[in-house]
């Protein structure tokens, strides 16, 4: 008899492991498509709102296709020295300089055609430990420190990060493809990188 109770244990210990794998297996595959969802409609709600528009996701197309329609514009020559008049007008008003080239540089940092972060590096904090990171600016003559670099180092899971002064001696190249190691930053190292970096002192 009691062989028979540790066989039913064993039966239904088994098939709860099988159900709770299957849960976990439905919950990894469902998760990440409802917090898109989530935030693609929480996103659209609220330009919506910002527009004043009732019909949902209308305000969402008029900003993609104004921003489509924008970027056209700035790419032409006759359109070119209006920007650049008003980039100049900008950049000149107290206050509002400093907002505007700030967050301008930062877009232009990773969506411009001058990226700042083309430039992955390995950076040593301690012996035996390593961070990924991007040099933003290597000639620090006017802070009278040669030898040193800027080295921008992103946060996982974040849209931030950390800018260091690191000694030359402590930075290895990454020869391989920036976005890629960007990635690989922000998800914590869980994306597998295409290529293996290639360092070299």
């Amino acid at each position: 008899m009691s062989l028979e109770k540790t066989t039913i244990r064993k039966s239904f210990g088994s098939r709860m492991r099988k159900l709770l794998n299957y849960f976990l297996k439905g919950l990894l595959i469902t998760l990440p498509i409802y917090a898109t969802y989530r935030i693609i409609r929480t996103l659209m709600e609220s330009i919506d709102s910002v527009l004043l528009l009732d019909t949902p996701g209308l305000g969402f197309i008029i900003v993609i296709g104004t921003l489509v329609l924008t970027g056209f514009i700035g790419s032409s020559l006759i359109t070119r020295p209006v920007i650049d008049l008003m980039d100049d007008i900008f950049s000149s008003i107290p206050l509002v300089k400093t907002i505007y080239t700030s967050v301008k540089d930062l877009i232009e940092a990773f969506v411009g055609d001058k990226k700042k972060f083309s430039k992955p590096v390995i950076v040593e904090l301690t012996p035996g430990i390593y961070k990924p990171g991007f040099i933003t600016q290597e000639d620090l003559s006017q802070l009278n420190l040669p030898g040193i670099i800027a080295v921008y180092l992103p946060h996982s899971y974040a849209f931030s990060g950390n800018l260091f002064l690191v000694d030359r001696s402590k930075i290895r190249d990454f020869e391989g493809d920036s976005s890629e190691l960007m990635k690989f930053i922000v998800s914590g190292g869980v994306i597998h990188l295409d290529e293996k970096p290639k360092e070299s002192l």
